[in-house]
Formats: C-alpha cells, sequence, structure tokens
C-alpha cells in the first residue's frame, strides 16, 4: 500500500513506537482510568484527538480522512496535547499519533485495526457511510474460520474465512457466493479487521440493498497458510508476505482447485456462474482479473478494485498483448453480468487503470467504471464493496 514517508516510518520505527508507548511515563498517562477522551467525535463530525505527552515537544495527528496524508498538528494545554479535527465526512478512518517522529497507537482509543504489518487505531465517523461499516442491532450472519487442505500450493492446511448470512442455519435455502479477495502484504482477516465486510453485509441485507450471500475470504498469500497468529510460531522460514509471493499465478490456481471446490462440497451454495461473484483490490484485483481471465465462464459479477493493467503498474515491456485481448475477448463472450471497475484519483495505480480501460474499450468491452476522490486505501475499498455488493446476483 502507497504511504506518504510519514507513514511509511512506522514499519521502520515499530519497536521504538512500542518501546515509547510501554515507557513509564506514558502508561502512567494513559493506562490507568482517566478522564481524557480521545478520539471525541462532536455533534457537527468534528474530532478531538488527544494525548497526555508532558515530555513531547511536537506531537501530530496523520489519518486517511486527509487527502494525502497531511499532518494535523497537536497543540499543548499544560501536559495534554490537542487538535480539532473537520467536521469529517461519515466514515470509518485509521490514523497514527505521531509523539516526536515516532508514529503510535492512540494509548485511550482501544479500536484498532490491522492489515497486514499496518496496525493503527479506528476512527468512526457517524451519519452516512459510517453506518454502513458501523455495528447495527439488525441480524447478523456468522463468521467463521475454516481450515481446508490445498494440494495445488502443497498445504496440508491453509485458513479461510466463510461469512454465512442470518438464518443460514435455520433453512435448507441455498445461497450464491462471493469470493472476497485482498491486496499485497495482507491475509484472510484484513477484509474483518479494516475492511468490515462481514457488517457491511449484514447492514446491506438488513436494508434490503443485497441478496443474501455466503461470503468467502481467502488468504492469497501462498507462503502462509494464514494470518500471523494463526500459523506455527516457529516455522523456520523467511516470512515472505508481499507482492512477490502473490504475484506467481498459484493463488489462483488454488482458488479454481481447491477452495472453490470445498466451498461448494460443505456449503448450501447454488454452483453456477449466475450465482458466483468475485472482488478484490489492489493485489486481489490481479488475482480477480487473472481468475476470470483464465476461467471466463465462471463468474457472471466480477469487480476491480484499485487495479489496472499489470503490464502498465510493473513497466513490463514484455506485455502479450495479443494472448491478453484472446482471453478477454473469451470473457466477452461469456457475457458476464456486472464488470465493474473502481478507482481512486489519488491511487498511485491510477494510469494503470486509464491502460486497463483502453484495451476494454479497444474490444468494445462492456464496463461500469466508478471514480472517486480516493487513494490506495481502506476507505476507497470498503465504499467500494458497499457499492459492489448490491449489484451482485439481481
Amino acid at each position: 500500500m502507497k504511504k506518504t514517508n510519514l507513514l511509511l516510518k512506522k514499519l521502520k520505527n515499530v519497536g521504538l513506537g512500542a518501546i515509547l508507548l510501554a515507557s513509564p511515563l506514558l502508561v502512567d498517562a494513559q493506562r490507568r482510568p482517566s478522564n481524557i477522551t480521545s478520539p471525541e467525535v462532536l455533534p457537527d463530525n468534528s474530532v478531538i484527538f488527544r494525548i497526555k505527552a508532558p515530555n513531547a515537544t511536537k506531537v501530530q495527528v496523520v489519518g486517511t480522512w486527509s487527502r494525502g496524508f497531511k499532518p494535523n498538528e497537536m497543540v499543548k494545554k499544560d501536559s495534554i496535547f490537542e487538535v480539532k479535527v473537520g467536521p469529517i465526512p461519515s466514515d470509518m478512518y485509521e490514523y497514527d499519533i505521531v509523539v516526536d517522529g515516532l508514529p503510535m497507537l492512540d494509548p485511550l482509543n482501544k479500536a484498532v485495526t490491522r492489515d497486514g504489518a499496518w496496525i493503527q487505531s479506528r476512527l468512526m465517523v457517524p451519519g452516512g457511510l459510517g453506518d454502513i461499516i458501523d455495528v447495527k442491532p439488525v441480524p447478523h450472519g456468522d463468521l467463521k474460520a475454516v481450515w481446508y487442505d490445498s494440494p495445488t500450493i502443497g498445504a496440508p492446511q491453509r485458513r479461510m474465512f466463510i461469512y454465512t448470512p442470518p438464518g443460514y442455519d435455520k433453512s435448507n435455502k441455498k445461497y450464491p457466493v462471493m469470493y472476497l479477495l485482498h491486496g499485497g502484504g495482507g491475509d484472510e482477516e484484513v477484509w474483518v479487521s479494516r475492511g468490515r465486510a462481514n457488517y457491511i453485509i449484514d447492514n446491506l441485507i438488513a436494508a434490503g440493498k443485497a441478496e443474501p450471500m455466503i461470503v468467502v475470504i481467502t488468504n492469497g498469500d501462498v507462503n502462509n497458510i494464514g494470518a500471523p497468529l494463526d500459523r506455527t510460531a516457529f516455522q523456520g522460514k523467511k516470512d515472505n508476505t508481499g507482492i512477490g509471493a502473490m504475484a506467481g499465478g498459484k493463488f489462483e490456481q488454488s482458488l479454481v482447485q481447491d477452495v472453490i471446490p470445498y466451498i461448494e462440497s460443505n456449503y448450501r451454495v447454488i454452483a453456477d456462474a449466475n450465482h458466483r461473484a468475485i472482488t478484490g483490490f489492489s493485489m486481489g484485483g490481479f488475482h480477480t482479473q487473472n481468475t476470470t481471465n483464465d476461467n471466463p465462464t465462471m463468474f457472471k459479477y466480477i469487480g476491480v478494485m484499485s487495479m489496472g493493467l499489470w503490464s502498465a503498474a510493473r513497466n513490463d515491456s514484455n506485455f502479450d498483448k495479443a494472448g491478453y485481448i484472446t482471453k478477454l475477448k473469451a470473457l466477452q463472450n461469456a457475457h458476464p453480468k456486472v464488470y465493474w471497475i473502481g478507482m481512486g484519483t489519488d491511487d498511485f495505480l491510477y494510469k494503470s487503470g486509464v491502460e486497463l480501460r483502453k484495451v476494454y474499450d479497444e474490444i468494445g468491452f462492456k464496463y461500469t467504471y466508478r471514480e472517486n476522490i480516493g487513494n490506495h486505501d481502506w476507505n476507497s475499498w470498503r465504499l467500494y464493496l458497499s457499492e459492489f455488493v448490491p449489484l451482485c446476483f439481481k
């Protein structure tokens, strides 16, 4: 995921940040019961951030509400640094507190999310999209971690999440299935932790905006069987999580040969193309393209989030355009009901999206394009999911 230099320092300084967070001064100031609130969401959706840091000289808050991740400077009042931001549009956001150059979690905020190595504090702003993302008093589906065999990858067991809609266990009904893929560096937990996929779908079903469906949230990292806490602690090999591990084509083969047969053997699904959807962001968008281009009759609902033409994204001069178009025409002849593309205006892959659409336009391939003012981040991907899901299985 592309971040500013300031946010990238988080990975470099994560050890120092943990030391700072655990230091006696901050433990005394933050971990005991306190009348200090952070974040505080005001009625107009402005937000006040606070941190007690008596010995700090410069404190900032950096969040995904800011285009370009521009820091908001906090002002010291006695021993407390504070800043008021907004009003902020209704949504879910991630942020860091930066104390004298060290990014850290907001010590007063218990809500944190994870995407790969990125662990950040969460802010929820109500009233619009935030209400679709939030936990609401509606019927909830079940979310289950499932272990399955994956001979295609060579792992005796791999982990994925299965969402079953409200009422699944009390009926004999068969359901359509959506396969939901993550980006580079992620795992099967990111669409749950940071993506909030199960709650988004709960709320859309409850509002009558989405068909009840099963959702399969996979792990696209072929080098690891699951998320960090669900793999062998002493596996004795380097963690190669990232784009390189996910771009070799093995995941897409496993999805078709291992995952889909497992789902269709163990869950009540309608096992045909009209009742299969697939979508993903970034690397998951690349996996979506590869899977549907290589299996043109398998899915009728296809969503590509924040990913364009792979050769343009990688500056690959050996792009086999003729071979690519041959596969694309086979998909075109299969007549997908929905082919949906979402891209943010500030996304570092924006130009690759332009090149992708040029190829599609060249052969008359029909698609729906959705462009938002946004980056290569979860504010875009949660938005895209909330818009793509209602289009499926109609």
